[in-house]
């Protein structure tokens, strides 16, 4: 009778078709699938917020996260490296999306749409009385 080996002996092995036969195909075309996914987003979304700077600066952060991460899991299941590099991989770039998205970039959005609303606030002051668009005739004597 033969003992199942411990999770962690799985970690140090090559990641390929043969060793995770159910997890290779999924996980390599997950990888494709998001990194083609991002690609396509960026290129949305940028058109959307171009005119606001720290937006755009947020989807480019987003955009070179996914690329890095999702393009290293492809090359590392092209090349069978070993189980624990692409779980890490995974890891730390997910991870790091998610700090992109939840805690780097809402307080400088934050800021960024208090300047909007003072901007707002006193262009509104500026025109609130009805003669304030109307030039005012000089008086001939």
């Amino acid at each position: 009778m033969t003992r199942a080996p411990a999770i962690w002996e799985y970690f140090f092995e090559a990641f390929n078709r043969k060793q995770f036969p159910d997890l290779f195909n999924p996980l390599w075309m997950a990888a494709l699938t998001l990194l083609i996914l991002q690609i396509v987003l960026y290129n949305i979304r940028t058109r959307q917020v171009h005119r606001h700077a720290p937006l755009a600066a947020l989807q480019e952060w987003l955009l070179w996260t996914g690329l890095i991460t999702f393009s290293l899991v492809i090359t590392m299941a092209i090349f069978s490296w070993y189980f624990v590099f692409i779980l890490l991989t995974l890891v730390i770039g997910v991870g790091t999306y998610v700090w992109i998205r939840f805690v780097r970039f809402p307080p400088i959005i934050e800021a960024y749409n208090a300047q909007l609303r003072r901007a707002r606030f006193f262009s509104q002051q500026r025109y609130r009385h009805p003669e304030a668009t109307i030039r005012s005739r000089r008086r001939r004597r």
